[in-house]
């Protein structure tokens, strides 16, 4: 294909054939069959990022004098330094990702204006606003810290004040000094590295090994379309849905899979359980096909505890998964294996067939309560009706 130089210089134009050849080599790749390296594609989901923020100095004072022609008593006339933007996180609708912080992560607020001549006093600087989705929490650079938790739409924080600007001579005019001839400085802005930390706001969280058939169930309730496929760890990152229950709406959060160690920071480690501490109920689901359902739901109430964050505390609903995919006797040994294990009768549901998965669903319902939790489901459920 003919590479347009036209009106280009010659850098421009080798600038433009690397793009190409980067286009062409992965286009090769991807007719060959083998799979485009994950850099190309875009990132979907980011959860926690480092940020620099910095409000707007404070102009500084102005010093002048009146020196008309026809004004035979000219005084000081400096006007005073506007004031430092401020930098404000505000919650908006319609993110569930930090991915704006991926590429960019300085933010400055804009300057006050120096004070002029004749009284004039300098415009206030322009604050910044970062704009987060609900359930962001903001700590210090020690990511311990914690300065602010965004649980509701709208919310405004600020979190770096500008500094205020300075007085110009005008100000320190009084009877005993009639011709000041000094004035401040504007005050510098605060600067400050912060973490945002995304934690999703879910009435209910779906937590269990890898392949556990988690991303299918999500799938079968609601309108996600997760990734699907027979081995391990195909969900990387968190998957929200909005499933209906008779006429009730939640939101349905689906948390990559937990192996052993994960506390530990084995396989995905547990990194994702921090988007399920605001859930109110964990639907943990069991595969009826692996070795022995009894320990294979240890596990996940090991990493659980270990984590803590009230997990090991929460409402939990047992449901043992893929029973159509085993034999009645096998499907009988597992579920008593279960239910020891976890001490109450299990569900049965089989997220491909959707045997079980209604009264999985109205089980979820009944624990939420009657109000949604979280203010996206509420957005959803106080939808009316389309009519002709």
């Amino acid at each position: 294909m003919p590479r347009h130089t036209t009106g280009r210089t010659p850098d421009q134009v080798k600038e433009v054939s690397k793009i190409e050849d980067f286009r062409d080599l992965h286009r090769q790749v991807s007719v060959a069959g083998f799979p485009a390296l994950s850099y190309l594609w875009p990132m979907k989901f980011l959860d926690e990022a480092k940020v620099y923020v910095r409000s707007g100095d404070g102009g500084n004072g102005c010093v002048a004098f009146r020196r008309e022609k026809f004004i035979e008593f000219g005084g000081p006339s400096g006007g005073n330094g506007g004031r430092g933007g401020d930098v404000i996180i505000e919650t908006v609708d319609g993110l569930n990702t930090l991915i704006d912080y991926r590429y960019q992560q300085h933010f400055k607020a804009q300057k006050g204006v120096n004070g002029m001549g004749k009284d004039c006093h300098g415009a206030n600087g322009k604050p910044i606003v970062l704009k987060v989705p609900v359930g962001t929490q903001v700590f210090d650079e020690d990511r311990e810290t914690l300065i602010h938790d965004f649980t509701g739409l709208g919310e405004k924080f600020v979190l770096c004040q500008g500094g205020n600007g300075g007085f110009g001579n005008a100000h320190f005019k009084s009877p005993t000094n009639r011709a000041p001839r000094h004035a401040n400085p504007g005050q510098p802005g605060e600067e400050r590295w912060i973490w945002l930390r995304l934690k999703l706001i879910a009435d209910a969280g779906l937590v269990g090994l890898p392949n556990a058939g988690k991303s299918t169930l999500l799938s079968k309730v609601s309108a996600a379309r997760p990734k699907i496929a027979d081995y391990p760890f195909t969900t990387l990152h968190p998957q929200l849905g909005v499933v209906n229950a008779d006429g009730r709406e939640f939101v349905l959060a689906d948390i990559p899979g937990l192996i052993e160690g994960a506390h530990e920071g084995a396989g995905l480690g547990d990194r994702f359980l921090g988007h399920v501490e605001r859930c109110r109920v964990l639907l943990h689901l069991v595969d009826a096909t692996s070795e022995h359902a009894g320990k294979a739901y240890k596990t996940v109430r090991n990493e659980l505890e270990a984590y803590g964050g009230q997990l090991g505390e929460k409402l939990e609903i047992v449901a043992l998964n893929k029973i159509d995919a085993v034999e009645p006797d096998e499907l009988k040994k597992q579920r008593d294996r279960l239910k020891r294990a976890a001490k109450k009768s299990p569900l049965l549901i089989s997220g491909a067939t959707g045997e079980g998965v209604t009264e999985a669903v109205r089980a979820l319902a009944q624990v939420i309560g009657e109000a949604p939790v979280s203010g996206k489901a509420k957005s959803v459920a106080e939808v009316e009706p389309w009519t002709a």
